[in-house]
C-alpha cells in the first residue's frame, strides 16, 4: 500500500508545469520502470525501452527538474543512477477536468496504465513458464472483467473499501519472505447506456475505417493514482 509520504498529489493549477512534463509517453514509462524495478542508469533504461541513452538521459533530466526522479547512490563514478522520488502520482479527477491539458494527461496516464498491464501480463506468464515464480502464484493470479451497476456513491465506497483492505494486507505481509511485487490495476469507469442499433452502426463504421487504414498503410471526485 502506498503511504501518504510515498504519494505525490498534483494540482492542475499549482503544478501545471509538472503535469505538462508528464505528457510525454516516454517520461511516463521511465518513471514507471524506476518505480517498479528500482534505480537505473540512462543506458540501462535505454536498453529496456529501445531508446538511445541520450534520449532517456534528456527525459530523466526533465523528470528531475520537476522532482519526479532524483540521483540515486552510484555504483561507480562513470554514470549517474536515477531513482523515483515517490511510489505513485495522484490527483483529483474532478480537478483534472478543469483544463484541456490536464484532461489530456489524465487520458494519457490511463492508457499508459493499460499498456503497463499488458506488459506485466507478458512478464508474469514468462516468469511462471521459466520458473522464476513458484506455481503457488498460478491460482490467485488473474484479470477480472466485471460490469456491475453502481451509483457514484457506491463506486466511491468500493474504492475506499478496496484501499483499506489493501493497506491491511500489505501491512500483514510486509515481513513475509514469500511476498512478491504484485501488479494490481483496478478500474471503475461508468458508461452511458446506448441504443443497440446505434451502437451496431457505429461499430460497423469504425471497423470499415480501420480496414481502409490498414489497406493504405499495409498505429468522480476520488483521487486517481498512477504508479506506472
Amino acid at each position: 500500500m502506498v503511504s501518504e509520504e510515498q504519494r505525490r498529489v498534483l494540482d492542475p493549477e499549482r503544478d501545471a508545469a509538472a503535469l505538462k512534463a508528464l505528457t510525454h509517453p516516454l517520461r511516463i514509462r521511465l518513471l514507471g520502470l524506476l518505480r517498479q524495478d528500482g534505480p537505473s542508469t540512462a543506458s540501462e533504461l535505454g536498453v529496456r525501452t529501445g531508446e538511445s541513452s541520450a534520449s532517456t538521459s534528456y527525459h530523466l533530466r526533465v523528470l528531475a527538474k520537476y522532482a519526479f526522479v532524483t540521483e540515486a547512490e552510484h555504483r561507480d563514478g562513470r554514470e549517474r543512477r536515477w531513482r523515483a522520488v515517490h511510489s505513485a502520482t495522484a490527483w483529483s479527477n474532478k480537478s483534472m477536468e478543469s483544463s484541456a491539458g490536464s484532461r489530456a494527461l489524465l487520458s494519457l496516464s490511463r492508457r499508459a496504465q493499460i499498456e503497463h498491464l499488458e506488459a506485466s501480463l507478458v512478464r508474469h506468464e514468462a516468469d511462471l513458464a521459466d520458473g522464476r515464480l513458484p506455481q503457488e502464484w498460478v491460482e490467485p493470479s488473474g484479470i477480472s472483467d466485471l460490469l456491475p451497476r453502481l451509483t457514484p456513491e457506491s463506486l466511491t465506497e468500493l474504492w475506499e473499501a478496496f484501499a483499506g483492505k489493501l493497506e491491511e494486507l500489505t501491512a500483514r505481509d510486509a515481513a513475509d519472505p514469500r511476498a512478491a511485487q504484485v501488479v494490481l490495476l483496478t478500474a471503475g469507469l461508468a458508461l452511458a447506456s446506448r441504443d443497440p442499433s446505434t451502437a451496431t452502426a457505429t461499430a460497423t463504421a469504425s471497423a470499415t475505417d480501420a480496414e481502409d487504414g490498414d489497406a493504405d498503410q499495409n498505429e468522480s471526485d476520488s483521487d486517481s493514482e498512477c504508479a506506472s
